[in-house]
């Protein structure tokens, strides 16, 4: 994802682009429906094929940075500030001929320390792609210890889960944690840093803060189901995901979608799921060398993609996405 129009393209690459466009197959005539907009870089790459661009962005400055693009491709280009959850409610041209989703946080909000998504400029602790609703910091600060340690594990992957989190509770009861560089550096003095990983130790933990804090997997789980939902038959779906957990979802989605054939003569009968997706290509696409080692944010980045087919939308089941019981912020969190 990342800002737009009117501001400098340099700050942010599409990762992928091409391999987007090849499994989109945009075209003059058909719509499109960008569901992380961004700094634009899907959205001008499809409008350039002569298609035009229903794009999302939950970010209002994202939003704003792109009317300079919408202005310049009056009737073709609609911007829409929300979640990505809800693309089903915004396709106003009727059902796009294909959708398109960039996982995860926008490099711009990166480089933007007022943001507060990195320790590598001190900001505030904030996280929040849509600026509104509780901030990493309300998470930081008022959350129990367990819930914080079962957030930093699920989500971050952090060895450390549990002795950060008791970390975190016995520093905020004198002095709470109100900017992105003292956390960080509060965990690394507390697990150390090894000069040998070039990772630093607070990277497992802001991650998975961001991601609770933005809902990241219950939001994508609900816009796969809402691009089932708008696409026309033969539409297309391309996603691209910068974590493990993300793909997880994105290629159970895919492999439920495909449906069920109704058993052989060895086995008992089950009943047949019509597919409501056939794959393209035969499965994941990653980057190439040439273009991890020219856009670093790119190395982590995996494409799958899918066609929808003529028949119904199947029966939601989150079950099989294998989501972690996570606490909710105004349930749990400390007066």
């Amino acid at each position: 994802m990342a800002g737009a129009g009117g501001q400098d393209e340099t700050r942010h690459i599409p990762v992928l682009l091409d391999e987007v466009i090849a499994a989109l197959k945009p075209g003059p005539g058909q719509h499109i429906i960008d569901g992380t907009f961004g700094a634009g870089g899907y959205t001008r790459r499809i409008l350039d094929t002569g298609a035009s661009v229903t794009a999302i962005d939950r970010d209002p400055s994202a939003i704003e940075a792109g009317r300079a693009l919408e202005k310049a491709h009056a009737g073709r280009l609609t911007l829409v500030q929300g979640t990505f959850s809800t693309l089903d409610q915004v396709a106003l041209q009727g059902a796009p001929d294909g959708i398109v989703l960039d996982i995860g946080v926008s490099s711009m909000q990166i480089d933007e320390a007022e943001r507060g998504f990195s320790f590598q400029k001190d900001g505030p602790l904030d996280m929040r792609m849509s600026s509104s609703g509780p901030s990493a910091a309300d998470v930081v600060n008022r959350l129990k210890t367990g819930d914080l340690a079962r957030i930093f594990n699920f989500l971050g992957e952090e060895r450390h889960a549990g002795r950060i989190a008791r970390m975190i509770e016995k520093r905020r009861a004198s002095e709470p944690f109100h900017r992105t560089r003292d956390l960080a550096n509060a965990i690394e003095a507390l697990v150390g840093r090894n000069p040998k990983i070039p990772i630093h130790p607070a990277t497992r933990v802001f991650q998975a803060l961001r991601i609770f804090v933005n809902d990241e997997l219950g939001e994508l789980v609900r816009a796969l189901h809402a691009a089932e939902r708008a696409l026309k038959p033969g539409g297309r779906l391309v996603v691209v995901t910068f974590h493990s957990l993300e793909d997880r979802i994105v290629k159970r989605f895919f492999n439920d979608r495909a449906g069920s054939s109704g058993g052989s003569r060895h086995l008992p009968q089950v009943q047949v799921r019509l597919a409501s997706f056939t794959p393209i290509g035969k499965g994941v696409v990653a980057p190439t060398e040439a273009e991890t080692e020219s856009n670093p944010r790119a190395r982590s980045a995996k494409l799958r993609a899918a066609i929808r087919t003529e028949n119904p939308p199947l029966a939601e089941d989150h079950a099989i996405y294998g989501l972690p019981n996570l606490p909710h912020f105004h349930e749990t969190a400390r007066s």
